[in-house]
C-alpha cells in the first residue's frame, strides 16, 4: 500500500482541552462498517457548560484539520460532553478576569474565534452538529457554522450579546438569518429570549430533534418544560415550542424530576445521519456543501475581520461591565443596572471605571473593587 503523507499542521497533536475520538459508522444494516468511522470533535468542559477557553479553541481548530484530512472519516460530529450544554459560548471568566480592558489582547482571541469558525466552514467533510444541551451565544455561532443539526429536545438555543456587553458578530448576525429569516433572527440576536428545540425546529434552525427525558418506567417523552400542541392561544397565537408557564410549569418541574436525561435517541440520529451520508459521493457531497455554504461565507469573509476589530474595543467599553457582572454577580443578579447606564449616558457620563462600578450588580462591584479585575 501507498505511503500516504500527513497533512496536518500539527503531527500527532496531543489534545488536552477538548476530546477528538473515532466512532464507527455503520451501513443500512446497522453494522459497523469496516475502514470507515465518524470523526468526533468533544468540547470538554461541563463544569462550565463546555465554554470555550482560549486553548479549546486552539485544540478545536486542529481537530477540525485533522478531521477534515482523515481519509476515512464519513462526517464530522461536533458536540460536548455531558447532557446539560452543548457550549455556552466564550469562557466569561477568561472574559472578565483577563481580556476586560484588554483589547489588543481580546484582539488575538478572536482572531483565533475566527479561525475556529473558518475550519468548521472549511471542513472538507459534511459537519454534524450534536446538540446535547444549550446552545447560546458563541455556542450558537459555531453551532451553525455547521452543515446539519440534530438536537435532544432539552436544548435551548439562542443569544446572550446585548444582554451581557456584547454583540453576536462571531457569525449570529451573518448566519441567523439565513436559517429562520430576518425578523425571527432579529428577535433572537436583540431580546435574547431563548428558544426551545421544538421552536428551533418549526422555524428552521435545526433539522431533527428526539426526546430524552426518560420516565422511569423508561418511557421517552417529550420536553415537559414545553408546549409540544400546535395550539392557539386566546390571541390566536401559535404557542408551539413556547415554555410552559403558570401551573402548567410547576407540573412540568414536578415530572421533570422524576426523569433521568438519556441521550441514546440522540447518538441513534447521528447514527443514522453518518449512514445515509456514507451513502453519497463524497466529491459529490463535498462540491454540494461548499456550494450552499458560500451563502454563509459571503457574509463572514465580508464582516468577521471588521467584527473582530470592533468586538476587541468594545472590551474597553459594555464588555467590561457586561462580563463582570455576569461572571462576579450573584446568581440571581448576573445583569447590570440596564437603567442607570442609560440614564447617565443620556446625561453625558463619561464611559470609565467609576461608571462600570456605578451600574454593575453587588456583588460584582465588590469583586471588582478588590482586584477582581
Amino acid at each position: 500500500m501507498t505511503d500516504l503523507k500527513n497533512h496536518e499542521l500539527v503531527e500527532r497533536h496531543e489534545f488536552r482541552h477538548i476530546r477528538y475520538e473515532t466512532r464507527p459508522v455503520k451501513d443500512r444494516k446497522g453494522q459497523p462498517i469496516e475502514g470507515l468511522h465518524q470523526a468526533w470533535v468533544m468540547l470538554d468542559n461541563p463544569a462550565q457548560l463546555n465554554s470555550y477557553t482560549t486553548e479549546a479553541i486552539k485544540d478545536v481548530i486542529l481537530g477540525f484539520q485533522r478531521a477534515s484530512n482523515d481519509r476515512r472519516a464519513v462526517a464530522v460530529v461536533f458536540t460536548g460532553t455531558g447532557d446539560r450544554a452543548f457550549c455556552t459560548g466564550g469562557n466569561t471568566k477568561e472574559y472578565a478576569e483577563y481580556y476586560a480592558n484588554r483589547p489588543n489582547e481580546y484582539l488575538q482571541y478572536m482572531r483565533l474565534f475566527n479561525d475556529m469558525v473558518t475550519n468548521i466552514l472549511l471542513c472538507d467533510k459534511p459537519v454534524i452538529c450534536r446538540v446535547n444541551g444549550m446552545r447560546v451565544a458563541g455556542g450558537q455561532e459555531i453551532g451553525m457554522a455547521c452543515d446539519f443539526t440534530v438536537s435532544g429536545d432539552h436544548a435551548r438555543f439562542g443569544q446572550a450579546g446585548p444582554i451581557h456587553g456584547s454583540a453576536p458578530d462571531g457569525g449570529s448576525t451573518d448566519f441567523l438569518d439565513v436559517y429562520v429569516g430576518y425578523a425571527k433572527a432579529a428577535e433572537s440576536l436583540v431580546l435574547c429570549e431563548p428558544w426551545s428545540a421544538h421552536k428551533a425546529l418549526w422555524l428552521g434552525l435545526v433539522n431533527d430533534i428526539v426526546p430524552v427525558h426518560k420516565t422511569k418506567e423508561g418511557k421517552f417523552i417529550a420536553n415537559p418544560w414545553v408546549v409540544t400542541d400546535r395550539m392557539l392561544d386566546e390571541h390566536g397565537r401559535l404557542v408551539y415550542g413556547d415554555w410552559k408557564t403558570g401551573a402548567e410549569r410547576d407540573a412540568a418541574k414536578k415530572l421533570a424530576a422524576d426523569c433521568q436525561t438519556d441521550l441514546s435517541k440522540l447518538d441513534e440520529l447521528v447514527d443514522a445521519y453518518a449512514t445515509k451520508l456514507c451513502y453519497t459521493f463524497p466529491d459529490c457531497t463535498r462540491k454540494t456543501l461548499q456550494s450552499q455554504r458560500k451563502k454563509k461565507l459571503m457574509h463572514w469573509y465580508a464582516n468577521s475581520e471588521t467584527n473582530r476589530s470592533w468586538l476587541a474595543l468594545n472590551m474597553n467599553v459594555e464588555g467590561a461591565p457586561g462580563f463582570s457582572a455576569f461572571n462576579w454577580g450573584d446568581r440571581d443578579a448576573r445583569e447590570i443596572d440596564f437603567i442607570k447606564l442609560r440614564r447617565r449616558m443620556a446625561e453625558g457620563a463619561r464611559f470609565d471605571r467609576e461608571l462600570v462600578l456605578e451600574v454593575l450588580p453587588e456583588a460584582a462591584r465588590k469583586a471588582l473593587q478588590n482586584g477582581g479585575g
